[in-house]
């Protein structure tokens, strides 16, 4: 049967491998057709954060450099000041109980007029300054700061401190052969003493304030630590009791004696040791507060 003209069918064959289905046309531009997903580039890889121990001896040896070249006079100062105020002792006490007092307290004087008065105002006059600021953009740990500066501190009054014990030891005639257990002592009784100054430096509004406190700390050490404690009233005594330089001053203090008490040494230099690690914790934390601020 023969019917109208044929009409033309669709050509419904799969589009060839390699081909889209749609957009094949002669009319397709050729950048649709070659187009390729775009690789998705992975973020970079963060530097490793610092570690403590080499950030603690780069602070360290630059602050100690610092100090060097800053605080010599001031070194010759609280030196000469200690052995002063033996002098003038030398004429009030003879000898006894009251002489290890005065000879040890004047020692950790000197520790407490570097590490105490002259850390709190470093520390005040860094965070007026803006020194801070510099520290919170390198990649150094808060607690390598604190124990980098208090370290250097504390390590630049070890020629005072043996000067004032020689010195002392010869005016009031005591032994010297126990003068090795400053080697626990400058360093233990100058972390907390450390500690305490750069927490006060730190959480102090005003650098004159920090100034005034690092002062006062110094003057309470002076006052507690080299006058006998026979001799001071009861509240005093308590007074002393919470200075951190109190018990550096017996650990020493107690060598001199003809057989020294070594059990109490101990545990004097574990209070400060304690004390120690207590001031400079609250240090790191004033130091975060005072960055981020």
């Amino acid at each position: 049967m023969t019917g109208g003209p044929a009409t033309p069918t669709t050509d419904r064959r799969a589009p060839a491998p390699g081909r889209a289905a749609h957009g094949t046309g002669p009319g397709m531009s050729t950048t649709a057709r070659t187009a390729a997903p775009r690789a998705v580039a992975a973020p970079a890889a963060l530097a490793p954060r610092a570690r403590l121990l080499p950030s603690l001896a780069a602070v360290y040896r630059a602050q100690l450099s610092r100090a060097r070249v800053a605080r010599i006079p001031l070194l010759f100062v609280a030196t000469f000041q200690s052995v002063g105020i033996m002098i003038l002792m030398r004429g009030v006490v003879d000898g006894g109980s009251e002489a290890h007092a005065v000879v040890a307290g004047s020692s950790v004087l000197v520790v407490a007029f570097v590490a105490l008065n002259l850390l709190a105002q470093y520390f005040g006059q860094l965070r007026a300054g803006g020194g801070l600021d510099h520290y919170a953009t390198l990649p150094v740990p808060p607690a390598a700061v604190v124990l980098g500066a208090a370290g250097a501190y504390a390590s630049f009054t070890v020629p005072g401190t043996l000067v004032t014990a020689l010195v002392g030891c010869v005016l009031f005639q005591l032994p010297l052969a126990q003068l090795w257990v400053l080697v626990a002592v400058i360093p233990l009784a100058g972390a907390a003493l450390s500690g305490l100054g750069a927490a006060l430096g730190l959480l102090a509004p005003r650098p004159e304030l920090a100034t005034l406190l690092g002062q006062l700390g110094m003057s309470a050490a002076l006052l507690l630590g080299v006058l006998p404690p026979d001799r001071l009233p009861a509240l005093l005594v308590l007074a002393r009791d919470l200075l951190p330089s109190t018990y550096g001053v017996e650990a020493f203090a107690r060598t001199f004696a003809p057989h020294p008490d070594w059990a109490a040494v101990l545990v004097d230099l574990g209070v400060c040791a304690g004390v120690g690690v207590v001031s400079l914790t609250l240090a790191t934390w004033a130091y975060r507060r005072a960055a981020v601020r």
